[in-house]
C-alpha cells in the first residue's frame, strides 16, 4: 500500500472517531437538556406555596401619571399615603431571545420600577410569578433584611421592600427599594426569566 493510501486510511479512521465523539456529546447534551426541563417543571409545579397578593385599594381621585398607588405586600398603602417620585438614571429593556419586549426597567438611586410592555397583560396568577419571583426572590430578600435589622446589622429604613401595582389581577408596575449592585443583577435576571415564562404561557 502506498504512503498516500496509508494517510487516507488514517484520516478516515480519525474522522470516524471524531464522528463517534460528536454523536456521544450530542446524546449527552440532549439528556442534560431533558433533565433540566424536568427539574424546571418540578420546581414550578411543586415546593412553592401560592402567595396571596394584597389588592390595590380603590382610589376616588386619579393617580399621578408618573407613579400610581403602589400595593406593598407587607404594609398596604392607603389613599392618604403620599407617594414620592424618584429620579431615574437608567432605562433598560427586558426582551425575549427573539427580541419581543417584555418590560422596561427604570433604575434610580436604590430604586427600581418595572413597567410591563403596553401590549402585555401579565396576570399575577400566571406561574411562576407568585411561586418564584414573589416568594423565592422578593420575599426572601425582604425576610433576610428583616432578620439583619432585628440583630442591629441593618437599619429599618434600609430593609429591602417591594410593591406590586395591580389593575385587577394584571400587573401594571413593580417597585423595589433598597438593594445593592449584586441584588440588582439578581433582580434583573429573575424578572427576565419570570416574564419570559409567563409570556410563553400567555402565547400557549
Amino acid at each position: 500500500m502506498s504512503e498516500e493510501a496509508e494517510e487516507v486510511k488514517s484520516l478516515l479512521a480519525f474522522k470516524k472517531r471524531i464522528e463517534k465523539r460528536i454523536e456521544k456529546l450530542e446524546s449527552e447534551l440532549k439528556e442534560l437538556r431533558s433533565i433540566l426541563e424536568s427539574v424546571n417543571s418540578v420546581l414550578l409545579a411543586k415546593g412553592f406555596k401560592r402567595a396571596e397578593l394584597v389588592k390595590k385599594p380603590s382610589i376616588e381621585t386619579a393617580p399621578t401619571p408618573v407613579m400610581a398607588e403602589a400595593v406593598q405586600l407587607s404594609a398596604p398603602l392607603t389613599a392618604q399615603t403620599p407617594v414620592s417620585v424618584p429620579e431615574f438614571k437608567e432605562v433598560a429593556a427586558l426582551k425575549t431571545a427573539s427580541g419581543e419586549l417584555l418590560a422596561k426597567l427604570y433604575i434610580g438611586e436604590n430604586f427600581l420600577k418595572v413597567v410591563p410592555a403596553e401590549d402585555k397583560n401579565f396576570n399575577v396568577n400566571t406561574p411562576p410569578f407568585n411561586q418564584f419571583l414573589v416568594e423565592r426572590v422578593l420575599a426572601k430578600m425582604q425576610q433576610k433584611d428583616s432578620e439583619l435589622a432585628k440583630t442591629g446589622k441593618l437599619k429599618p429604613e434600609e430593609i429591602f421592600t417591594y410593591n406590586i401595582v395591580r389593575e385587577g389581577d394584571f400587573i401594571r408596575e413593580i417597585h423595589m427599594k433598597n438593594f445593592d449592585a449584586e441584588r440588582l443583577k439578581e433582580l434583573k435576571s429573575s424578572l427576565k426569566w419570570t416574564l419570559e415564562k409567563m409570556y410563553e404561557k400567555m402565547k400557549g
